[in-house]
């Protein structure tokens, strides 16, 4: 269910009367009408007659008349007329790409300069590398000084550079917009708002409307939101897998045609990108630069209470975002050097700059060789949901959408709307006095009047008591098109979102080059258009959508957002923690889900798979792949010996440590569930423990590898009753009739890809087969550690080894150390509910950076 908010009236289309009923404007022109009408009336009508004098004066005084009432998209006549003829007059429709080296340019300068004032400059040394800004002479603060007549033909944007809005990027990521204003940047990423609850949802627009009010009336906010498509051939090429020569390279071919096909019907190809461009003013970039520091700290703790990931964006950052905008047609890889700029003499301006502008079309323009149109959204519904903004930017086209806001000091908005309020009253007591006379009922009014006066005083409510500000905002939605035709496809599908919304576009005509640069990630509202919101209605505008996972490299295929239909590709590798979880009932595809995984892993990359299966379900999986199934039961004769460890490990605290660990919680495990271990009794598992393995660090071979059997008997020669307590409780399973792991390991493990089938274990054996398993996975990624790869390791039915506390916190130790050797574990349960009941299921999602969850 979508959430919505009021949309109030626009205060700036509350026109203020001065006198008559008329308001300034129409004042100020139907004086002048009658002061050059009237005159010319008086001196021509004894030549011309009454009537021709009429005529002429009527003629002279409509332009008056004209300038005083006409008014379209909230722009006067006389600034329709100036758009007009500045843009077919004043200003070149074409800007060409013109490189000017600034060498050449300082150097030109620096002559005229020093014929000039050649003993003032005497001595002085001449500043070369300055980036996109005008060259004029510099005040004593260092700011530029205003352009004399000399300079004011230099200012005319006639090249595709001087077009691009504004002076200077510096290298942390300031912007010198204008002269006294600079903005910073900052990206940020989605969240999965569409799958929350609508209380969670509320909540959400309830903490942004807090972001929006954090920003004070001397802040300019700009919301931009980037859509735009990337090399398609380049995407096709992440997911195409290629042959190794192992026997497997059919299957590779099978699943690059299927994960091909996937993409086809999806959009992967088109990026989507979020940032917030915030600017101020000040007086030096020394100053913008101390207030910005505060103000983005303060920012990354507002997005991160709304669960959103953030980053502030350097200047090469930006002007990649920026080369991004205006090259949407080239789809390349932006790469930029200060120093390679300065070295060359380039300025920034032509290092971000496309092929030309072309503005000469009064409702559309070209950049480089893509048609583009940028259209005004007019707020015109009574009410606005929170799907009309995530409709917009899910138009899998070339679309930015770019928000300006800048909200109003809380006590002039009161008073705004006082007068406001005032202004309207007054209307409606006019218009009841002329009712009364024209002997209607006073209390028929306009609608208007009547309209207004309710919507302001909710408004000074609002503003009162419900935490609201006045925000005046600009909606711009900019869409571009390889072809005119194609551009319109989009600007068509913008307009029927609009229009289902209730709300209107405005063309701007013969203001599209303004429109461009306001709808530009750079942070400054060129257009000066302004409608007033309030804070909720703002806020109801999240841009959040559904989170995309789709990562470059050794990604692997995890299926397909629900929401976007996109492909979802990960490298666990590059993630913080790669360990995974995967939960589900049964039926949902929770095996599926981990076959899947080993699948890819082994056609995508040269990691290693184990996998611990107590239900034999991965056996015929791994028998395609060309693996080792290795099944653990009494009859099989394949074992596994439980204190196996790496000859390289003799020097090892850490990994000792690790296997001394185990030997603990594996006699912990055959004590039962009446004993457990004392620090005293394991101290004397400890001595026994450093015997054995110093026998066979001494003498490093096959079989001289300690068993159970040698720690049975370094127990008894221990001599002590504690000592022997405990060979007691390893006697069943070194000479009873459950010494399966009593034996030396006869499998070849070595394979890339290994199956441990635990199924036709018995009662007493699964809970330690499990464990042992979990151990030979930690000698097998302790060894391949040492040779750079990458271990995988899934174990289903993990919630058995979280039924008991010693095996829990042992798992729990893996699951902390896995990562550091270049592990990989991901565990698998379909009794969710055991699994949640464990008091150690903190630690391990707390140390999963992905959980899927299927249907739980």
């Amino acid at each position: 269910m979508a959430i919505s908010a009021k949309v109030p009236k626009d205060l700036s289309g509350i026109k203020t009367k001065a006198a008559l009923g008329l308001t300034k404007r129409q004042l100020v022109c139907f004086g002048g009408a009658a002061l050059a009408g009237v005159p010319i009336y008086v001196s021509t009508k004894n030549f011309l007659g009454v009537e021709g004098a009429m005529m002429l004066m009527m003629a002279v005084m409509m332009p008056f008349f004209f300038f005083g009432v006409y008014e379209k998209d909230g722009y006067p006549a006389e600034k329709l007329l100036y758009f007009m003829v500045r843009q077919k007059f004043l200003l070149p429709g074409i800007r060409p790409y013109v490189q000017e080296n600034i060498f050449l340019h300082t150097a030109v300068e620096e002559k005229t300069e020093n014929k000039a004032k050649k003993k003032a400059q005497k001595g002085t040394k001449k500043k070369f590398f300055v980036f996109w800004e005008t060259p004029q002479n510099k005040n004593g603060n260092g700011e530029k000084k205003p352009p004399d007549k000399k300079n004011r033909k230099k200012l005319i944007p006639d090249t595709a550079q001087k077009t691009i809005g504004f002076r200077r990027m510096y290298q942390d990521g300031i912007c010198k917009v204008s002269l006294g204003y600079y903005t910073k940047m900052m990206q940020f990423w989605d969240i999965n708002y569409e799958l929350l609850s609508e209380d969670e949802r509320r909540a959400i627009l309830s903490q942004y409307s807090d972001f929006i009010n954090f920003f004070d009336a001397g802040m300019e906010v700009q919301l931009f939101l980037f859509n735009r498509q990337v090399d398609g051939k380049k995407l096709m090429e992440q997911v195409e897998i290629k042959p190794q020569g192992d026997g497997q390279d059919e299957i590779r071919a099978e699943v690059s045609g299927m994960l091909k096909d996937i993409m086809a019907k999806g959009n992967n190809s088109i990026v989507k990108s979020k940032y917030v461009i915030f600017g101020i003013k000040a007086k030096t970039v020394r100053e913008a630069r101390s207030k910005f520091a505060g103000i983005e700290a303060d920012m990354a703790k507002n997005f991160m209470r709304m669960g959103v990931r953030s980053k502030v964006l350097s200047g090469v950052e930006r002007l990649a975002v920026l080369h991004e905008y205006f090259h949407q047609d080239l789809k390349e890889t932006f790469h930029f050097s200060y120093k390679e700029a300065a070295y060359m003499g380039s300025s920034i301006a032509d290092c971000i700059a496309p092929d030309g502008f072309d503005f000469r079309n009064p409702a559309k323009m070209r950049i480089g060789a893509m048609h583009g149109k940028v259209l005004c959204v007019n707020f015109l519904s009574a009410n606005l949901d929170d799907s009309f903004l995530r409709k917009m930017i899910a138009i899998e086209n070339n679309v930015t959408v770019s928000i300006h806001m800048n909200t109003m000091e809380p006590v002039k908005a009161v008073k705004l709307v006082k007068k406001l309020l005032s202004e309207v009253q007054k209307m409606k007591v006019d218009e009841q006095k002329n009712a009364v006379n024209r002997g209607y009922d006073m209390d028929i009014l306009p609608p208007d009047i009547v309209s207004y006066e309710q919507e302001l005083l909710e408004l000074i409510d609002d503003l009162n008591s419900r935490n609201q500000k006045v925000v005046w905002t600009m909606f711009l939605v900019s869409c571009f098109g390889i072809t005119s035709q194609k551009m319109e496809q989009v600007v068509q599908r913008v307009s029927g979102i609009v229009e289902q919304a209730g709300c209107g576009l405005i063309g701007l005509r013969y203001q599209q080059e303004g429109a461009l640069m306001a709808a530009a990630p750079i942070g400054k509202n060129m257009l000066g258009r302004k409608r007033s919101l309030l804070t909720s209605s703002v806020a109801v505008m999240a841009p959040f959508s559904t989170q995309e996972l789709f990562m470059r490299g050794e990604a692997l295929y995890y299926g397909v957002n629900a929401l976007s239909g996109n492909m979802i590709m990960a490298d666990r590798k590059k993630l913080r923690t790669p360990n995974g979880v995967i939960l589900g009932k049964p039926g949902s595809g929770k095996s599926f889900a981990g076959k899947r995984e080993i699948l890819t892993a082994f056609l995508m990359t040269k990691d290693h798979v184990v996998v611990c299966d107590p239900e034999s379900e991965y056996f015929l999986l791994v028998k395609e792949l060309g693996g080792t199934v290795i099944r653990l039961a009494s009859d099989s004769g394949q074992y596994i010996n439980p204190l196996d460890i790496q000859a390289s490990h003799i020097n090892s605290t850490e990994a000792m440590e690790i296997k001394t660990a185990f030997i603990f919680t594996l006699c912990d495990v055959m004590a039962g569930k009446k004993y457990t271990l004392g620090s005293d009794e394991k101290g004397i598992i400890d001595k026994c423990i450093k015997q054995i393995y110093g026998r066979y660090f001494e003498n490093p071979t096959p079989e001289n590898m300690p068993i159970l059997e040698d720690l049975y008997d370094e127990l008894l020669e221990y001599n002590d009753v504690r000592a022997k307590y405990i060979a007691d409780c390893l006697y069943m399973f070194v000479h009873g009739s459950q010494n399966y792991f009593n034996h030396r390991t006869s499998v070849d493990s070595e394979n890339r890809v290994v199956c441990f089938d635990i199924r036709d274990l018995s009662s007493q054996l699964n809970d330690i087969g499990m464990l042992v398993v979990q151990d030979a996975v930690w000698n097998r990624v302790s060894r391949n550690r040492e040779f750079g790869t990458a271990t995988r390791y899934y174990c289903d039915e993990f919630h058995k080894l979280l039924s008991k506390e010693q095996t829990a916190a042992y798992a729990v130790d893996m699951w902390k150390r896995f990562r550091k050797w270049g592990g990989i574990p991901t565990a698998m349960t379909q009794n969710v509910s055991d699994f949640l009941r464990s008091m150690d299921i903190e630690a391990i999602l707390g140390n999963s950076y992905k959980c899927q969850y299927k249907n739980v």
